[in-house]
Protein backbone atom coordinates (compact mmCIF):
# COMPACT_ATOMS: atom_id res chain seq x y z
CA UNK A 1 0.00 0.00 0.00
CA UNK A 2 2.87 2.49 1.04
CA UNK A 3 4.53 1.91 -2.63
CA UNK A 4 1.16 2.11 -4.40
CA UNK A 5 0.64 5.74 -2.47
CA UNK A 6 3.85 7.22 -2.94
CA UNK A 7 4.18 6.14 -6.40
CA UNK A 8 0.96 8.07 -7.02
CA UNK A 9 1.98 11.19 -4.76
CA UNK A 10 5.16 11.08 -7.21
CA UNK A 11 3.25 11.19 -10.42
CA UNK A 12 0.77 13.46 -9.01
CA UNK A 13 3.26 16.35 -7.91
CA UNK A 14 6.01 16.08 -11.15
CA UNK A 15 6.04 19.66 -12.06
CA UNK A 16 6.10 19.32 -15.69
CA UNK A 17 3.85 17.01 -17.91
CA UNK A 18 4.56 15.22 -21.59
CA UNK A 19 2.00 13.27 -21.89
CA UNK A 20 -0.87 14.06 -19.94
CA UNK A 21 -3.02 10.83 -20.35
CA UNK A 22 -0.31 8.16 -19.65
CA UNK A 23 0.26 9.90 -15.80
CA UNK A 24 -3.68 10.32 -15.69
CA UNK A 25 -4.07 6.65 -16.41
CA UNK A 26 -1.06 5.68 -14.29
CA UNK A 27 -2.61 7.94 -11.53
CA UNK A 28 -6.31 6.29 -11.92
CA UNK A 29 -4.72 2.93 -11.78
CA UNK A 30 -2.62 3.23 -8.43
CA UNK A 31 -5.34 4.74 -6.50
CA UNK A 32 -8.11 2.39 -7.37
CA UNK A 33 -5.80 -0.14 -6.45
CA UNK A 34 -5.22 1.17 -3.45
CA UNK A 35 -8.40 1.99 -2.57
CA UNK A 36 -9.55 -2.31 -3.37
CA UNK A 37 -6.49 -3.26 -1.28
CA UNK A 38 -7.87 -0.94 1.26
CA UNK A 39 -11.05 -2.45 1.37
CA UNK A 40 -9.85 -6.07 1.37
CA UNK A 41 -7.97 -4.50 4.14
CA UNK A 42 -11.19 -3.56 5.87
CA UNK A 43 -13.08 -6.73 5.35
CA UNK A 44 -10.57 -8.97 6.82
CA UNK A 45 -10.36 -6.78 9.80
CA UNK A 46 -13.72 -6.37 11.10
CA UNK A 47 -14.24 -9.95 9.40
CA UNK A 48 -17.28 -8.72 7.21
CA UNK A 49 -16.51 -12.35 4.76
CA UNK A 50 -18.17 -14.24 7.68
CA UNK A 51 -21.31 -12.19 7.65
CA UNK A 52 -21.20 -11.84 3.39
CA UNK A 53 -21.25 -15.72 2.86
CA UNK A 54 -22.77 -15.16 -0.75
CA UNK A 55 -19.43 -13.96 -2.51
CA UNK A 56 -16.12 -15.96 -2.83
CA UNK A 57 -13.63 -13.83 -0.74
CA UNK A 58 -10.62 -15.81 -1.88
CA UNK A 59 -11.39 -16.20 -5.28
CA UNK A 60 -12.48 -12.22 -4.94
CA UNK A 61 -9.03 -10.97 -4.23
CA UNK A 62 -7.45 -13.24 -6.22
CA UNK A 63 -9.35 -11.79 -9.13
CA UNK A 64 -8.53 -8.15 -7.78
CA UNK A 65 -4.73 -9.20 -7.22
CA UNK A 66 -4.37 -10.13 -11.27
CA UNK A 67 -5.98 -7.73 -12.40
CA UNK A 68 -4.93 -4.73 -10.17
CA UNK A 69 -1.45 -6.09 -11.06
CA UNK A 70 -1.49 -6.28 -14.76
CA UNK A 71 -3.22 -2.53 -14.99
CA UNK A 72 -0.03 -1.37 -12.64
CA UNK A 73 2.63 -3.13 -14.77
CA UNK A 74 1.00 -1.80 -17.69
CA UNK A 75 0.45 1.69 -16.33
CA UNK A 76 4.54 1.57 -14.91
CA UNK A 77 5.85 0.63 -18.69
CA UNK A 78 3.91 3.57 -19.84
CA UNK A 79 4.31 5.92 -17.27
CA UNK A 80 8.60 4.69 -18.14
CA UNK A 81 8.33 4.71 -21.81
CA UNK A 82 6.90 8.69 -21.02
CA UNK A 83 9.37 9.97 -18.41
CA UNK A 84 11.73 11.51 -20.26
CA UNK A 85 14.36 11.26 -17.43
CA UNK A 86 12.15 13.77 -15.49
CA UNK A 87 12.58 12.15 -12.14
CA UNK A 88 9.32 12.60 -10.19
CA UNK A 89 7.89 10.72 -13.11
CA UNK A 90 10.68 7.92 -13.16
CA UNK A 91 10.43 7.86 -9.24
CA UNK A 92 6.82 7.37 -9.75
CA UNK A 93 7.41 4.49 -12.39
CA UNK A 94 10.19 2.84 -10.22
CA UNK A 95 7.48 2.84 -7.00
CA UNK A 96 5.31 1.60 -9.57
CA UNK A 97 7.09 -1.52 -10.51
CA UNK A 98 8.33 -2.34 -7.12
CA UNK A 99 4.40 -2.57 -6.48
CA UNK A 100 3.67 -4.60 -9.37
CA UNK A 101 6.40 -6.99 -7.80
CA UNK A 102 4.93 -6.65 -4.32
CA UNK A 103 1.33 -7.16 -5.61
CA UNK A 104 2.71 -10.69 -7.43
CA UNK A 105 4.05 -11.51 -4.22
CA UNK A 106 0.97 -10.99 -2.53
CA UNK A 107 -0.54 -13.34 -4.80
CA UNK A 108 1.83 -15.99 -4.50
CA UNK A 109 1.18 -16.00 -0.93
CA UNK A 110 -2.79 -15.71 -0.84
CA UNK A 111 -2.46 -18.57 -3.04
CA UNK A 112 -0.51 -20.36 -0.94
CA UNK A 113 -1.88 -19.61 2.44
CA UNK A 114 -5.53 -20.83 1.23
CA UNK A 115 -5.13 -23.66 -1.36
CA UNK A 116 -1.56 -24.93 -0.22
CA UNK A 117 -2.62 -25.54 3.05
CA UNK A 118 -5.95 -27.02 2.70
CA UNK A 119 -5.28 -29.56 0.47
CA UNK A 120 -2.69 -30.15 2.78
CA UNK A 121 -4.83 -30.34 5.28
CA UNK A 122 -7.56 -32.74 4.41
CA UNK A 123 -4.97 -35.52 3.77
CA UNK A 124 -5.17 -37.07 7.01
CA UNK A 125 -4.91 -40.66 7.03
Amino acid sequence: MVTLLIAFICVLRSASWTNYSAYSYFEVVTICDLIMILAFYLVHLFRFYRVLTCISWPLSELLHYLIGTLLLLIASIVAASKSYNQSGLVAGAIFGFMATFLCMASIWLSYKISCVTQSTGDAKV
